[in-house]
């Protein structure tokens, strides 16, 4: 099969069109017919050879996410055959003609969907719905603050807040991606480039604050983040694009009672995986089906210009998701 590998760790240059041999298939698993996969941030981290894939998952082809269509199904396998188009998660090895997934966590694709979008879904979507509300239990009426709007979990997240009944904030680095941010349902934009996103928050809140953050910056955000959350606040970080150490002082944690929450899918266990799968089946992949919620995507590449869409994404140019076609 065709993939983009990672000859050695660096820059876009080193990734590379190979012919390298099927995945290995089993009775519990179905054989894909890749059509599109997706950039994530954790894929340039791979390249830089700064984020190791999980045992049992082959370091050289990213792509943590996939659509296509089912070529075989094991012996074990249930609810999937071969024709079916199917979607998901995966641990590494999207980058690829052909991948194997576990048949639960292969998700049917609405008939609404191309691959492209399929393609464009699961990753981010995946990472704000539990961040948003297995972590932080957000709630109709309460007010969230969602960091990098623009970005491809920014875009799900304001999506799923919205649908969920909360008011949004968001920030990001140019207008026009408030602007577009706002058409999904963002309610009050805020561009960190010329404005202080705590005291917007404190203006608009009356100096309530918001219930809950969601913050793919880390370090240089620390601060402003505690100042800008309500009492029984939540903040989930799910990056730390702008570093991850801090000092702080943790006194100020507890007379608003805060907490402070982590999350990442990759190294999760198999099982955790397809209970999520089976969460986002059941509360996501309907607003799909019904175009309440819709996969946003920036630009796509064919996979032999993998290369090109990582510095593409490295410009901080894209708004929503980069996807990578097999054709």
């Amino acid at each position: 099969m065709r993939a983009a590998l990672i000859t050695e760790p660096g820059g876009p240059e080193v990734l590379q069109m190979q012919e390298i041999e099927d995945p290995t298939f089993g009775p519990d698993d179905v054989l894909v017919e890749v059509k599109a996969s997706a950039l994530n941030r954790a894929d340039l981290a791979q390249r830089q050879g700064n984020y190791p894939a999980p045992p049992g998952i082959r370091g050289d082809v990213p792509g943590l996410e996939f659509s296509g269509i089912v070529l075989e199904v094991g012996s074990r396998a249930t609810g999937v055959k071969e024709g079916d188009r199917v979607f998901g998660l995966l641990g590494g090895g999207g980058y690829a003609s052909r991948i194997v997934t576990h048949h639960r966590m292969a998700m049917p694709m609405p008939p609404n969907l191309d691959f492209v979008q399929a393609a464009a879904i699961p990753e981010v979507f995946f990472t704000a719905y539990d961040a948003l509300f297995n972590h932080c239990g957000l709630k109709m009426g309460e007010r969230v603050l969602i960091h990098a709007a623009g970005s491809g979990i920014g875009t799900a997240a304001i999506q799923l807040a919205h649908n969920a009944g909360a008011y949004t904030f968001g920030t990001a680095g140019t207008d026009e991606k408030l602007a577009s941010s706002a058409k999904l349902g963002l309610d009050e934009g805020i561009n960190y480039r010329n404005q202080d996103f705590a005291q917007v928050i404190k203006e608009s809140t009356n100096g309530v604050g918001v219930d809950v953050i969601l913050d793919v910056v880390g370090a240089p955000y620390w601060e402003s983040n505690l100042s800008s959350l309500a009492v029984k606040g939540r903040l989930v970080l799910v990056g730390t694009l702008g570093g991850a150490n801090v000092e702080t002082n943790l006194g100020r944690l507890m007379p608003k009672r805060l907490s402070i929450h982590g999350t990442v899918l990759r190294p999760r266990p198999l099982e955790e995986k397809i209970a999520l799968t089976n969460q986002f089946k059941s509360h996501v992949l309907p607003l799909i089906a019904q175009e309440r919620i819709t996969a946003v995507v920036d630009r796509t590449f064919p996979l032999a210009e993998t290369s090109l869409a990582h510095e593409y994404m490295e410009t901080n140019a894209n708004f929503g998701k980069i996807v990578l076609t097999m054709d």
